[in-house]
């Protein structure tokens, strides 16, 4: 059974599979992550966490830009409050960074499935994802500089995914960065020839969808906790959160279904 809620600018769709893809769907303006598309795409996050029958999620786009980040026009008007915009930007901001945030702590996994050119906000959409995959004609960059805002936001996602030499060079010179590149660098996982990209980021997250949910919760949880941690901490705390996952019934089924030799039957318990 396949289920789409479809909107100005995000559409939503899945079925009995378990995934869930959330489409930004405003290509006449770049997909940009204005004040309503990013509404949009929290909600749809928001919902998913609540959802029992979602198990992986896509976020993908229509059109030729998978997103050129913030919507500067709005940024622009808001120029005419009597703040001088402090007041709107800081929200915007907050705002993007409850969402990036959000992907992260979701306990579904989230994947990005860039078939156009990612830029600012957009590219730090990518890097917040924790897979990413990207067609041949796929570019990335975070130009901020060239107008004279930093993209320190994104900044964030950027220098958690890749080294410090790499990310400065992008924030500091503003170049995009093909697909290939974004993979030698680890932006993305992988850079797929772009009519087979579809079907490619379904299969994987097919794959993912078939794993225990509650395994993946808490190895995801897990991984991003781990990673704030000193080495002797997050050993610590890894060894206690293995020992809780011994003590789940999927982790019990899952040994004895090895040891079996047969297909674990998951309760997601």
């Amino acid at each position: 059974m396949n289920t789409e809620t479809n909107s100005t600018i995000l559409n939503t769709s899945s079925n009995n599979t378990g995934i869930l893809r959330i489409i930004l769907n405003n290509p006449l303006k770049q997909n940009v992550l204005s004040d309503e598309m990013m509404t949009k795409i929290q909600e749809a996050l928001d919902h998913s966490i609540l959802d029992n029958k979602t198990r992986v999620i896509i976020i993908s786009a229509n059109g030729p830009i998978f997103s050129a980040g913030h919507d500067l026009k709005q940024l622009k008007e808001a120029r005419q409050n009597s703040d001088k915009g402090k007041k709107y930007f800081k929200k915007i901001l907050q705002k993007c960074s409850k969402l990036m945030q959000t992907i992260i702590n979701n306990p579904k996994p989230v994947i990005a499935e860039v078939s156009g050119v990612a830029t600012a906000a957009g590219c730090q959409l990518v890097a917040s994802c924790d897979l990413a995959y990207a067609s041949k004609s796929a570019k990335f960059a975070t130009p901020g500089v060239n107008i004279g805002l930093f993209c320190s936001t994104p900044m964030v996602a950027l220098s958690r995914n890749i080294s410090n030499k790499h990310s400065m060079e992008m924030l500091l010179t503003g170049d995009l960065i093909s697909s290939e590149q974004a993979a030698k660098v680890g932006l993305i996982n992988e850079m797929v020839t772009d009519n087979k990209l579809k079907d490619f980021v379904f299969d994987k997250a097919l794959k993912i969808s078939k794993k225990s949910s509650m395994t993946i919760k808490i190895g995801k949880e897990a991984f991003y906790k781990q990673k704030n941690m000193t080495l002797s901490e997050a050993y610590d705390y890894a060894s206690n959160t293995m020992v809780e996952n011994m003590l789940k019934i999927d982790a019990k089924e899952g040994i004895n279904a090895f040891l079996d030799k047969r297909k674990p039957n998951w309760q997601d318990k």
